[in-house]
């Protein structure tokens, strides 16, 4: 088992790195970070960007360096800041060059290195032998990293993306939570090996199951090799708006209320200083059931916490069986592309429960009960874990009654409500628990097309149901080759009538191909004024000019759309 307890919150256990003066882990409250999308050779706006992070409470700024230039300018960053009496860490963002993680190194506090660029493949099959040696010239390599962190105190990032994993590792494990863990681990036993313990884990990916299914397994994996580091949590270019704040707090938010994760970034394709109210809002929801009632929960024996099974249901009034997971409304709304599928009061039998009522008379009432569903609450400190605990019984009992999860809130912000309302479902949805989900919120501030909208937000996040056209953008960085923020609501304006489509926007090469395999089309810087647009993960058109970008997008979406019919 990954954690102690299923039900009841209780933060995991790892050592403490430091990270210059800054803990992470262990004893340390979880730290929230940003990364800086200056460019990193501009010292005066980077040292400007840095200082407004921190003014909005960010513990750690990341920054790209891509060359040893720029390796050189985080140097010149860090002198500045540290006159200026401000003690925030830097980290070196680095792909592809190792020459430069080990600059880097030198001059700030942590490095982030990803194992996917650091060593060349080939494609294709490996025999052992290749596969061991491979593993050996990657040992040669980042040993020489280890020994300069030795020497100069420097934390690491071992940051494993799903969008970027090697072509060794894709040939044996696919893009899959296994083939990002074992890329994690094989680095994690070098340092290991090595004697060095100053590290934080990320295993990312865009899609919240997956990056939620690879943390849950590195987690169980170091714990059967003894080790216990502290973890990085993010959800890879989750986007902006609604759909950043919710994909985000979906993935961080289920790995937090396991009690995972010991620093956390909130992607949004915004300002940087944006990023960090909304991942404190995240953070304090989370750990305010610190210390809550115990809730005396039981696994059942068929439950798989790494693989996504949805519980399997009677249908009662298109609810449950093989009917899409329902939004239910309790308010009318003339809005018809976020309106609720069916309303409470249109279902005729529904028995409310909470966890305290499933006594042993009262299960085998449900048992004897037909056509009936269940509408959960739970007025818990831990509402997550009471609920886990309600559906864990429900399995183990064989009652295969569907189930409306139902969440209340009084919010006067839209923010606190996403946050908190797709923490919670995301949380449950993700572990295949479900058949529809009734959302409200007991203010009228926000309007019920917003809380509906919600709603469809989060099961488009847990990919359990596609609505609507999903975008997945890169938060904004020193790499990125256009303006991200105008780009991503032009694409937004022009494809947001299509359904059910995927469209990536990437501010570069670095993870986009990646990222994109997720993807139906990608829409990627490729320099200065230009973009290449990609079908999945194959390029389809280079270095478009970017004002002809979105005409040629969509050209190439409607071509698909016709050889389709």
């Amino acid at each position: 088992m990954y954690i102690k307890s299923l039900f009841n919150y209780q933060r995991r256990a790892t050592l403490n790195v430091k990270v210059g003066q800054l803990g992470i882990g262990g004893v340390y409250p979880i730290r929230i970070q940003s990364m800086a999308n200056t460019n990193t050779n501009d010292i005066n706006d980077s040292v400007a960007q840095t200082m407004q992070i921190t003014s909005v409470g960010g513990d750690l700024v990341r920054f790209t360096t891509q060359g040893l230039r720029e390796a050189e300018s985080l140097a010149k960053i860090h002198d500045i800041l540290r006159e200026k009496h401000i003690l925030v860490p830097l980290v070196a963002d680095v792909h592809f060059n190792p020459k430069v993680a080990e600059a880097a190194a030198c001059h700030v506090e942590k490095v982030r290195i990803n194992p996917g660029n650091y060593v060349t493949s080939k494609h294709g099959e490996y025999t052992e032998e290749e596969w061991n040696n491979e593993l050996q010239k990657i040992h040669e390599k980042f040993s020489k990293l280890l020994t300069i962190c030795k020497e100069h105190g420097t934390a690491l990032r071992i940051g494993v993306n799903h969008g970027s994993l090697s072509p060794r590792i894709l040939n044996r494990y696919g893009d899959t939570p296994k083939g990002l863990v074992v890329s994690c681990m094989e680095f994690l036993q070098i340092c290991k090996e090595e004697n060095f313990n100053n590290i934080i884990l990320s295993v990312k990916s865009s899609n919240t199951l997956v990056m939620v299914q690879a943390v849950r397994l590195l987690v169980e994996t170091m714990n059967n090799a003894g080790m216990n580091f502290p973890l990085h949590l993010g959800v890879t270019e989750a986007g902006e708006g609604e759909d950043g704040r919710i994909k985000s707090a979906v993935g961080i938010g289920t790995l937090l209320a396991d009690g995972i994760g010991d620093t956390i970034r909130v992607s949004l394709s915004e300002n940087p200083e944006c990023e960090i109210p909304v991942a404190r809002k995240l953070v304090d929801y989370i750990t305010s059931r610190i210390e809550h009632k115990p809730i005396d929960g039981h696994i059942s024996p068929n439950f798989n916490n790494y693989t996504y099974h949805r519980r399997v249901t009677s249908s009662v009034q298109a609810i449950g069986g093989n009917n899409q997971i329902a939004v239910i409304g309790t308010q009318k709304t003339n809005n018809n592309t976020c309106a609720p599928d069916i309303f409470l009061d249109e279902i005729p039998e529904i028995c409310e429960i909470t966890y305290s009522d499933l006594t042993a008379n009262y299960i085998n009432q449900l048992k004897n009960k037909q056509n009936v569903v269940i509408l959960l609450r739970s007025y818990h400190q831990n509402p997550i874990g009471e609920m886990r605990a309600v559906f864990h019984r429900l399995l183990t009992e064989k009652i295969n009654h569907p189930v409306i999860i139902a969440f209340d809130y009084v919010e006067s912000k839209l923010e606190n409500l996403q946050i908190k309302a797709a923490a919670d479902f995301g949380a449950l949805l993700l572990d295949g628990f479900g058949d529809a989900i009734l959302l409200t919120n007991n203010n009228k501030s926000i309007s019920a097309d917003a809380v509906y909208s919600t709603a469809f937000g989060i099961l488009q996040a847990t990919r359990v149901r596609i609505s609507r056209t999903e975008y997945i953008s890169c938060p904004s960085c020193g790499r990125t080759l256009f303006d991200l923020q105008t780009t991503v609501a032009k694409v937004k304006a022009a494809t947001a009538h299509l359904k059910n489509l995927k469209i990536a926007i990437m501010g570069c090469i670095v993870n986009g191909p990646g990222e994109m395999a997720d993807a139906d089309y990608g829409y990627v810087g490729a320099g200065k004024g230009k973009i290449s647009l990609y079908r999945k993960n194959v390029c389809i058109e280079k270095n478009i000019l970017e004002e002809n970008a979105i005409t040629k997008l969509m050209e190439l979406i409607r071509k698909d759309q016709m050889m389709e019919k």
